[in-house]
């Protein structure tokens, strides 16, 4: 008979998998620009490009705010569910940035509601929904413990941007997997990092980032959405 810990496991890898149908596929979140710019041409800059995004941004802003939002969910506290929710939507330097964000958020809302998670319907209508939001609120649901539910978020982030880069440079499938397997080793110490991150803390600009982003919404040939 399976456990629920083998139950959580089962759901950590439903939520992490890349076939979720949330749109993860369609924003580049500025990598495209990036690639078309020259500043990422092959799988070193790529992991440099990534690299920095992970240590930084995710640590410091998209991950201790996922960890706040699994307490708020898990204390059915909507309003601090969505006090945290807007402050991470504000950190977004670009609107498409919010975009993708919100989008793949409210997709993962509907997605819940048919698969029980009542909590879920509340979102479905909101303009402030990231991503990380849906993600507390399955985590807390299916009892998947925090530092799993962080390492999945970051994961998908991952997995998204790779599958990104090797369209785009392009790179091989092995560069790929190469990167995936080097890049998701620093997983656990982000989630370990985050926790440590204050309240006051909470916050970081990528410049590059932000006006690839910014670019991209311009761009005249491209992909990926904006």
């Amino acid at each position: 008979m399976a456990t629920q810990h083998d139950l959580s496991f089962v759901r950590v890898m439903q939520l992490a998998s890349g076939t979720l149908p949330v749109g993860s596929y369609a924003y580049s979140q500025g990598l495209e620009w990036a690639v078309e710019a020259g500043w990422v041409t092959d799988e070193a800059r790529l992991k440099a490009w990534l690299t920095e995004q992970l240590m930084n941004a995710l640590i410091q802003t998209d991950l201790p705010i996922l960890l706040r939002l699994l307490t708020a969910a898990s204390q059915d506290n909507d309003v601090a569910m969505c006090e945290w929710s807007r402050i991470l939507i504000a950190s977004r330097e670009t609107s498409e940035l919010v975009a993708d964000d919100c989008g793949r958020g409210r997709a993962l809302a509907r997605l819940l509601k048919e698969m029980g998670v009542d909590s879920a319907s509340r979102w479905l209508d909101r303009a402030d929904a990231p991503f990380a939001a849906l993600i507390a609120l399955a985590a807390v649901t299916w009892e998947i413990p925090r530092e799993a539910a962080a390492a999945t978020y970051v994961w998908s982030w991952l997995e998204g941007q790779i599958l990104a880069g090797i369209k785009l440079i392009p790179l091989g499938q092995v560069s790929g997997q190469r990167l995936l397997f080097d890049l998701a080793s620093a997983i656990p110490e982000a989630v370990t990092r985050a926790q440590e991150v204050g309240d006051d803390e909470i916050g970081v600009t990528l410049p590059n980032l932000a006006i690839a982003s910014s670019l991209h919404e311009t761009q005249h040939t491209r992909l990926y959405r904006s």
